[in-house]
Formats: structure tokens, C-alpha cells, sequence
């Protein structure tokens, strides 16, 4: 049969979309005084919107959130404290001896190279620290010293008694130049450096004759650090690095501190310099804000 009222039925993609449109529409919030009606107007409220500021309405949501008037959005209760995920707390617990149990956080680095480094670095280079050789190092010199002061000096002082003049100073010349190797051994290394960068590895050796050996970081194939029970007692090692099984002036660097922590920089500088970059970038800003509080 016809339509009975005469107008021409609505196209089935308009009588869709509308059916649509009135489904998806948000359900007014009842006043208390206005009875189970939708409103007293045409717009179901007093005003020309669905509540009284620009929220559609105020309650509290799933997650004990709750939607306030002049929000667009969720606000969480404040009484709740803010959200912590499971990464953030791990990075935060710690043991009784205050070590963290998360992940190991590699440590702060100084922000400028020494003079003695900085000759060596170009301009796009990006400097990422330097560290001297562990003090284990001059244990053999100071020993040998500290022994010929005692055995040199009572020489000295027995020969003195039997006056025996040309052999006290013979003696005391054995004891300068003997100071004088062990003084020459402590300046060796303090000029004696490991130098890390985002382009290669470094060391800087060397008083009167200087010695620089570098590897690029794209050409180490492998890397590895030994820790005697001595290391691991002082904190040292020994570090390997190997090129493509070729013959390098920087292969085996011996009594380097901290090698976990120096371990753990060449292999984040290796396989993630984005991430090494993003981290420097945050702390500088964290300090630049420090400084301005």
C-alpha cells in the first residue's frame, strides 16, 4: 500500500544515519526537581546545554575517576595519589645496603673533558668520559719505595757508624734514584687515560713521549672485561676489545675501575646512542632547572 500520509518514504542511508545519530547521543543528566521527564524545554535542560558547564556531566567513573564540571575529560580523585607503573617502582627499591634492585642506572658523567683529553677530541665528536687506571696500579711502585726507604735508610745509618762515607752516599743515591722511578711511575699515571666517545674509544699515555690509540666503535666485534678475586674485591678489571680478528694498538687495557659501570657505557654507546643522547639531554635540562629553582 501507499504512504498514507503522502510523502515520498526517506532514503534508507538517511533514515540509517539518523537512527545512528540518535543512538550516539548523550543521555541528559536529570534534575532532581524536574520529575522522570528529560526536561522543561526543548533543549531537555533549564539552559541551552546538557549540564551546567561544558562536561557533559559529574560523577565518578570506572577507575575512580571522576568527571567534573568544566572538564572535557577524566579527573582522577587526588586523594588517590598519583599513578606509579610497576618500572618506575622497580627502579626505585632497594636493598638494606641502599643498592637498587631494579636495573643497573649507569652513573653521571662530567659534563667538559680535561684539558689533557680535550687536544685530542674533534668538533662533531661527542665526549662521553674519561677515567684514570685503578690506584691498584701504583701498588707496586709505592711497595718497592716504601721497602728501600727502610732497608736503604738503615743501610745508611750502619754505614754512617762504621764510617764508611763513600758508601752512605751510594746508598743514598740508590734511594733517590729509586724515588725517582716511583715518582716518575705515579705521574705516569695520572697523564695515563681511558677515553670514551660516541665515535670511538681512547687511550692517552705517556710524560715526555705521548701515545694515542683508538678504535673506532663500529669496528669492535667483540668486547670482554676479567675481574681476578682481587678485582673484584677493589673493583677493577681488565677490558679486551677485538676488531674483526685483526692485530690493534688498543687490545687489552689493564686495571680499569669500575668495569661493570665502563661495561655498561661502551655497549649503550654500541647499540643505543639515541638513548644515550635522550638521558644526557634530560639531565641537562633537569640541572639547567635546578639552577634556575
Amino acid at each position: 500500500m501507499g504512504n498514507p500520509s503522502g510523502e515520498p518514504p526517506e532514503p534508507e542511508d538517511d533514515a540509517e544515519r539518523r537512527r545512528r545519530d540518535r543512538d550516539t547521543e548523550p543521555i541528559p543528566r536529570v534534575r532532581p526537581d524536574e520529575g522522570p521527564g528529560f526536561g522543561t524545554g526543548p533543549d531537555y535542560s533549564d539552559g541551552p546545554s546538557y549540564s551546567d558547564g561544558p562536561g557533559y556531566s559529574e560523577g565518578v567513573g570506572y577507575g575512580g575517576e571522576e568527571r567534573r564540571a568544566g572538564t572535557r575529560g577524566w579527573v582522577r580523585d587526588p586523594d588517590q595519589g598519583p599513578e606509579i607503573s610497576e618500572e618506575e617502582l622497580a627502579g626505585l627499591r632497594v636493598d638494606a645496603s641502599g643498592m637498587p634492585l631494579g636495573p643497573r642506572r649507569v652513573l653521571p658523567l662530567e659534563d667538559e673533558p680535561t684539558s689533557l683529553v680535550a687536544r685530542y677530541l674533534f668538533p662533531t665528536e661527542r665526549y662521553r668520559g674519561e677515567w684514570k687506571r685503578h690506584k691498584i696500579y701504583l701498588a707496586t711502585p709505592l711497595l718497592i719505595g716504601l721497602l728501600a726507604t727502610f732497608v736503604l735508610g738503615y743501610l745508611s745509618g750502619f754505614l754512617a757508624g762504621q764510617q764508611v762515607g763513600t758508601l752512605t752516599t751510594i746508598a743514598v743515591l740508590i734511594w733517590l734514584g729509586i724515588m725517582g722511578w716511583v715518582a716518575w711511575r705515579v705521574a705516569d699515571w695520572y697523564f695515563d687515560r681511558f677515553i670514551l666517545t660516541n665515535k670511538r674509544v681512547m687511550v692517552v699515555n705517556g710524560i715526555i713521549t705521548r701515545q694515542v690509540a683508538m678504535m673506532p666503535l663500529l669496528r669492535v666485534t667483540d668486547m670482554k672485561y676479567e675481574q681476578s678475586p682481587l678485582g673484584r674485591a677493589l673493583n677493577y678489571g681488565t677490558f679486551v676489545l677485538e676488531s674483526a680478528g685483526q692485530e690493534q694498538a688498543l687490545r687489552e687495557i689493564k686495571y680499569l675501575p669500575n668495569p661493570n659501570e665502563l661495561y655498561l657505557r661502551v655497549v649503550e654507546e654500541m647499540y643505543e646512542p639515541q638513548a644515550v643522547e635522550a638521558r644526557l639531554g634530560k639531565e641537562a635540562e633537569e640541572a639547567k632547572a635546578d639552577d634556575g629553582a
